[in-house]
């Protein structure tokens, strides 16, 4: 039984839910609009505020997209009305960050820049040379860009110099010790 996908997502005043009858969502915000075509064999219903998702059997396949389904709703509904951010964070000498355009221009350490083209929908702010946002409605092109620009240099363990996200705890191990 899916605890997640049983829960009913409330929806906030100020934004519009529309479930069409081939289960095609449309969600619209004071952050933007998101949309989304989701399995037809489930039924999303919109009563009121109150959005509801149910599965016809209980089947291993409809057991497994039921609370996924719920669950990529209730964000679509959160990102539309609150949004969502990462922080990341530079450490290491010389390493910063600048924003060129739409582009973000990375220095670490490399023969060369490393240049990431934002995406669509999402938004970035540096408002320090060492610190990057990532912001935006869409909580999966959020997190896909802040991989992105976190893995051109991953923090390393023995300095932890890199881009690392804010309150993110990187292991350090000892380097050699003279006798």
């Amino acid at each position: 039984m899916s605890r997640i996908g049983n829960k009913v997502i409330q929806v906030p005043a100020g934004v519009t839910v529309t479930v069409s009858p081939e289960n095609y969502v449309v969600v619209k915000g004071a952050q933007g609009e998101l949309e989304y075509q989701f399995n037809k064999m489930l039924d999303i219903t919109l009563e009121g505020a109150e959005l509801s998702v149910k599965r016809p059997n209980d089947e291993m396949f409809s057991k497994k997209i039921h609370g996924t389904t719920r669950a990529l709703i209730n964000n679509m509904v959160l990102g539309v009305s609150q949004g969502f951010k990462k922080e990341l964070e530079i450490r290491g000498v010389g390493y910063r960050a600048s924003l060129q355009g739409n582009k973000v221009v990375l220095s670490m350490g490399f023969s060369h820049p490393v240049e990431l083209e934002v995406p669509a929908g999402v938004k970035a702010e540096i408002p320090k040379n060492t610190q990057v946002i990532i912001s935006g409605a869409d909580k999966q092109a959020v997190g896909e860009f802040a991989a992105k620009i976190r893995s051109t240099k991953k923090p390393e363990p023995y300095l932890g110099k890199g881009i690392r996200y804010v309150g993110e705890y990187v292991p350090r191990k000892a380097g050699k010790t003279a006798k």
